[in-house]
């Protein structure tokens, strides 16, 4: 790490959780998090207002935190990177404030950056420079969608139409019992369950109109349709198999279609990221397919899947190594920020 580097400050407050990371080139100094999900848990799902009200008591702490495990004052921050877009408008607009104010406060420049693509940039601070061209697999709470890195620019190839991955692990877990967030407590249950128990659908597999579209939302309604047929007949309701089949069902449509994906953009490398790449079975089933094709698979460590304030300093640093111009002090935030705008 040189010293010459400039240290770059990074703010996500997007959804639930407070991150505040601090990077030096491509070298992870600090990556401070507090997290509102036990206070969203009672209601099944993240609540806006909730998240917004604690990423305001959160900001000052969880900043303070990461300067003391960087081993750093505020004074030395040469640039500060701040998620814009997507997600909550509340919640992102406590981040962009937090950060105009320390930018203008410091007088430092400040960018507003796009947070899918950030989810894909930290993998640099694992596996070093990002290589290009490379597909990338973004799966969260919010988002399922496949991506083309190509001389630095962010270019999207699919999404979702209707239900992320992991709106689909919350939705099923509600329906088997099991709390939220309901991703991290699928795969749990499923570690003791028959993955080939029960043959859930994989929409869109063949369909060449949506080859690198994703759907989700009609397997949630088999499961419950699965669920309630269970229950009239009076059979014992399996959660692990349950679990396992339904990991099973979403692991396999997106790990085929990022395959096929990189195959098809002759893109030798799959990078895959956000807070669903986490999840198990995921990374095992990528593993195996990208190993039979002949792809190099990246995946972040899990802590780093999730949103974190590491991955905004990284595409921050990033930014600022390609001699990006900074974003006006007046940029806005954006609920629905298009991947391929990757920062303002």
């Amino acid at each position: 790490m040189s010293s010459d580097e400039p240290l770059i400050l990074g703010i996500e407050t997007s959804c639930d959780e407070t991150g505040i990371g601090i990077v030096r080139g491509r070298d992870l100094l600090a990556n401070a998090l507090a997290s509102s999900a036990p206070e969203h848990a009672r209601f099944g799902g993240v609540v806006p207002e909730v998240a917004s009200r604690a990423h305001l008591e959160a900001m000052l702490p969880t900043i303070d935190l990461a300067c003391s495990q960087a081993g750093i004052s505020m004074s030395d921050i040469d640039a500060v990177a701040v998620t814009a877009g997507p997600g909550l408008v509340g919640a992102l607009i406590v981040g962009v404030a937090s950060a105009k104010a320390i930018a203008l406060g410091l007088g430092i420049p400040i960018y507003g950056v796009n947070h899918l693509a950030a989810h894909v940039m930290v993998d640099e601070l694992e596996h070093g420079p990002l290589p290009e061209p490379v597909v990338g697999l973004l799966v969260s709470g919010g988002h399922s969608s496949l991506i083309t890195v190509s001389d630095g620019h962010f270019e999207g190839l699919g999404h979702t139409l209707d239900d992320a991955a992991g709106e689909a692990f919350d939705k099923v877990a509600r329906l088997l019992g099991l709390p939220f967030p309901g991703g991290p407590m699928i795969d749990q249950a499923a570690q003791s369950g028959d993955r080939d128990s029960i043959d859930f659908p994989r929409a869109l597999r063949t369909d060449p109109v949506h080859a690198f579209n994703f759907s989700f939302s009609g397997l949630k309604t088999a499961v419950a349709r699965w669920v309630k047929e269970q229950q009239r007949a009076g059979n014992t309701i399996s959660v692990p198999d349950v679990a396992a089949s339904v990991q099973e069902a979403i692991a396999d449509i997106l790990t085929s279609k990022a395959v096929m994906a990189a195959v098809a953009q002759d893109a030798p490398h799959l990078v895959i990221a956000g807070g669903v790449a986490a999840n198990s079975r995921l990374r095992a089933l990528a593993a195996e397919r990208c190993a039979v094709a002949g792809i190099e698979l990246r995946v972040p460590s899990p802590g780093l899947c999730t949103d974190n304030g590491a991955m905004v300093a990284a595409l921050g640093s990033h930014l600022v190594r390609i001699g990006a111009a900074p974003s006006p002090v007046d940029f806005p935030v954006a609920s629905t920020l298009a991947v391929d705008r990757v920062h303002f």
